[in-house]
């Protein structure tokens, strides 16, 4: 089983990108994030053509999550993030394919920090915590997958220190991801690759492309139970340097299951 995470910045203007990325990559389970349409404006139409069943949040003008299946409809559990009722912006779903539970996770970006929005990005890290504990406990097989918005240390940054002020870098950032890792969670990625400088994004300002200066913001995180599973996690490097491309390049995992 093949799943992967894209964040696709904007569903709409970059669909010719993910529908060619599909049809190259044909991953399994697919999480998309930063839809950037609510949801009377999801592309169901080309994403079923393409072999996909779909799941969303949509929301105007940003956030939006989705998650993708072409190995069966994925069936819904949860369409917010618990433990704010208030909170109303699409950045969590979680679905049940093939017996697995999939989240699909756009965590907030945090900046300017501090301030109300770094805040909130510390908050809906928590809230994470606690509800993947509680998923984790039930025995299911799991599956974390998205934009974190979190470069967990330095070795997931491109050696710089014009990132220092950013959200993304920040100590409290690193710690609360941390925290939600703790000793149950498995980063993929980083588990088949721990020495390894590995990016999947890159802003589009500075000719941050050209010169390789990335960070490692998407991640997908395995319970327990699915640790023994991991056969192989990368990243399509080259789709993003295409035309049009989003400023995340989708990450995958094969499990032997």
């Amino acid at each position: 089983m093949k799943i992967a995470t894209f964040n696709i910045n904007n569903v709409n203007k970059r669909l010719p990108n993910l529908l060619a990325w599909l049809r190259v990559s044909q991953p399994d389970i697919v999480c998309l994030q930063e839809l950037k349409a609510p949801d009377d404006q999801f592309p169901k139409n080309a994403v079923e053509a393409a072999g996909y069943a779909a799941v969303w949040r949509g929301e105007k003008t940003w956030n939006g999550v989705a998650i993708l299946s072409r190995i069966g409809e994925p069936v819904v559990t949860c369409f917010d993030l618990p433990g704010d009722p208030d909170d109303r912006q699409a950045r969590y779903i979680e679905a049940a394919v093939r017996g697995i539970i999939v989240a699909c996770i756009y965590a907030p970006n945090g900046n300017p920090q501090p301030g109300p929005k770094f805040d909130y990005k510390l908050a809906w890290l928590e809230r994470l915590r606690k509800h993947a504990t509680d998923l984790r406990k039930t025995g299911a097989p799991i599956v974390l997958a998205g934009d974190f918005n979190v470069a967990p240390t330095d070795l997931d940054i491109y050696p710089t220190k014009s990132w220092d002020d950013d959200a993304l870098v920040q100590p409290e950032s690193r710690a609360a991801l941390k925290r939600l890792i703790g000793r149950s969670w498995t980063d993929a990625l980083r588990y088949l690759h721990p020495t390894d400088r590995i990016y999947t994004f890159w802003h589009y300002k500075r000719m941050r492309w050209q010169r390789d200066a990335g960070l490692r913001l998407d991640h997908l995180l395995l319970s327990p139970n699915l640790r023994d599973a991991l056969a192989d996690a990368e990243v399509d490097r080259d789709v993003r340097g295409e035309e049009g491309a989003s400023d995340h390049a989708p990450v995958w995992i094969r499990l032997s299951r």
